[in-house]
């Protein structure tokens, strides 16, 4: 009798393992079908998609918004417990990991790597276990419209697939540059996913250019003091001490996602530096959740990118498997201290820079190149041989210090005219306060000097690319509708990124407020030349800085306009608010 009962539970085995089988054939990826070499168009992905809901209780697929070509946003969401919405996630106690790819289509490596991943997670049982505290949001093709600017000849450093997307949006908008200013509309569908489901890990596939390597993984992950001190170290102590070995087990060595000191040039040197949050893991971690960038090597074929990628997700998922609660925990934590005054009491870190006097020697898994001088272009001509590795030891740049910093007050108050702004807020769910009728408040401002903005636009926009900041209080009376933005919240880090001045990529440099620094009104020479001659008179100090302006600079000598305007920037008809900051920081 034992031994039927242990027959019949080895048939049940036999059909079970062959019924995976049979489903695991069934659900072949296009790219498999390829034979390694393709990656599907937008139709065949959105069927992909339909053919795992429809394989597996465990997907759902949704779409999350519309492009501005009207493509349908695709997303699976996988969950081992059939939940499908924030509340019965949050509810069963899961860790939810958001992984995109295809923010830039031309690199599609994590789009095959999550197919085949998801597609091996419900057909073969060891691999679900990945799913045991775990819900994926898996977005095949987030950046739908550059994804069908399909062609041979969109990646001219990058060794396959053999057709792929365009990097940018059908309005020619790098997504990867604008989760900050939010100008692309499918950047702002994204935003609504993330703040529907405040995802504890983030992960974004990419391919890098640059430079021949043995490398066919380089990540980025924001360790560098941009961000909550035990977040940093979790990262550091748990998640990097455990996926480094695991991927050189896995035959897929690891290193961080460098610059050469000079360009091309591995012997120069290598540097990393913190993120701005315009980048995708420069904004997750600013909302207090890790997030991941894997770059994957371009001159590596696209067989084997895309199984390094699929390995760098399996691995990360099998560590966030055992440490989601810890995770969970922490970036609660991370919230709970952004919202307290304690957050406020030191100085907000806005800006940072590479050291390049502070380095750690590291080895780095080169390939033997040489540098000739161009004959074509006068330039350096590096010649790699990928047949030749070699381990470089070389100098790693990686401390960065701090370049601005403020303190920051308890909130930020704004007129309802700036809509533009005030619309920003709620793309990034920062909870604000409207004012019902006007209000005199005592705030503190900035004024700005020596202003330079870019020579051409960058991402749809006149960046200011430098100025001055001259700190001003004063008071203000601020509308009916004005905008309180209280810093007693989990998004503290996000607002400060936005409304300082001097944060890297604030809405101040990304021109928002460009039209603060337009002067309107003018004075006629004609009225100015007398009117200036009684001022002397009457003020001999003013006098004598004129004097001395006009002995310092010589495109002020002898220019009357230049000279009419700075005696009318003396007088009491200035605008006052010209060059003035129209945000308030109420402390």
């Amino acid at each position: 009798m034992y031994s039927l009962k242990k027959l019949f539970l080895f048939l049940i085995l036999i059909v079970i393992t062959l019924s995976l089988s049979a489903q695991s054939k069934e659900l072949l990826t296009d790219y498999e079908k390829s034979g390694y070499k393709e990656t599907p168009r937008y139709a065949e992905t959105v069927a992909y998609c339909k053919k795992l809901e429809s394989a597996s209780k465990w997907i759902k697929y949704n779409s999350f918004g519309i492009s501005p070509q009207l493509r349908e946003l695709p997303l699976l969401i996988v969950d081992k417990k059939g939940n499908f919405t924030p509340e019965a996630v949050r509810k069963s106690g899961n860790l939810v990991l958001l992984i995109q790819a295809c923010i830039h289509p031309g690199e599609p490596e994590g789009k095959d790597a999550g197919f085949t991943l998801i597609r091996d997670i419900i057909s073969k049982p060891k691999m679900a276990e990945l799913l045991n505290h775990i819900t994926v949001l898996f977005i095949p093709v987030l950046n739908v419209d550059g994804h069908e600017r399909f062609g041979k000849y969109n990646r001219i450093n990058q060794n396959g697939p053999i057709e792929m997307g365009w990097r940018t949006t059908a309005n020619n908008l790098n997504m990867n540059r604008d989760f900050v200013k939010a100008d692309a509309k499918e950047t702002r569908e994204w935003l609504k996913l993330y703040n529907e489901w405040l995802p504890e890990f983030f992960i974004d596939c990419h391919t890098t250019d640059g430079a021949d390597y043995q490398y066919v993984i380089t990540y980025g992950l924001e360790i560098n003091g941009n961000c909550n001190e035990a977040l940093s170290k979790w990262q550091k102590n748990v998640y990097l001490s455990q996926i480094t070995p695991m991927m050189a087990k896995s035959n897929n060595p690891i290193f961080p996602y460098v610059m050469f000191r000079n360009w091309h040039d591995p012997r120069s040197g290598l540097r990393s530096g913190a993120t701005p949050p315009m980048l995708s893991q420069g904004y997750t971690i600013a909302r207090n959740r890790p997030g991941l960038l894997i770059e994957t090597h371009m001159l590596k074929d696209y067989k084997t990118r895309v199984e390094g990628t699929y390995k760098m997700i399996e691995n990360t998922m099998r560590i966030l498997d055992v440490e989601y609660k810890n995770l969970q925990k922490l970036i609660a934590e991370a919230d709970n201290n952004c919202a307290s005054d304690d957050f406020r009491k030191k100085a907000f870190a806005l800006n940072f820079r590479n050291s390049m006097t502070d380095s750690i020697m590291v080895d780095y898994l080169g390939v033997e190149y040489t540098v000739e001088k161009s004959d074509l272009t006068g330039g350096d001509w590096f010649k790699y041989d990928n047949t030749k590795p070699v381990t470089f030891k070389l100098p790693l740049f990686n401390k960065v210090f701090v370049t601005d910093s403020a303190m920051l007050p308890k909130a930020y108050i704004i007129g309802p005219e700036w809509a533009e702004v005030i619309e920003r807020f709620k793309l990034h769910a920062i909870k604000t306060e409207v004012i019902s009728e006007p209000k005199t408040i005592k705030v503190q401002t900035y004024r700005f000097k020596n202003m330079k903005w870019a020579e051409t636009s960058y991402e749809g926009r006149q960046q200011l690319i430098n100025f001055d900041v001259e700190n001003i209080e004063t008071e203000r009376t601020y509308p009916a509708g004005s905008v309180i933005v209280p810093m007693n919240q989990a998004n503290a880090r996000i607002i400060a990124c936005l409304l300082e001045p001097k944060a890297n990529g604030s809405l101040l440099q990304w021109g928002f407020f460009n039209a603060v620094f337009e002067q309107k009104e003018y004075s006629e020479s004609y009225v100015m030349e007398t009117m200036a001659r009684q001022m002397m008179l009457e003020n001999p100090e003013l006098k004598k800085e004129f004097e001395l302006k006009k002995s310092n600079e010589a495109d002020f000598n002898n220019n009357q306009q230049k000279i009419i305007n700075w005696f009318y920037s003396k007088s009491p008809y200035w605008d006052k608010n010209l060059n003035m900051y129209p945000v308030g920081r109420i402390f």
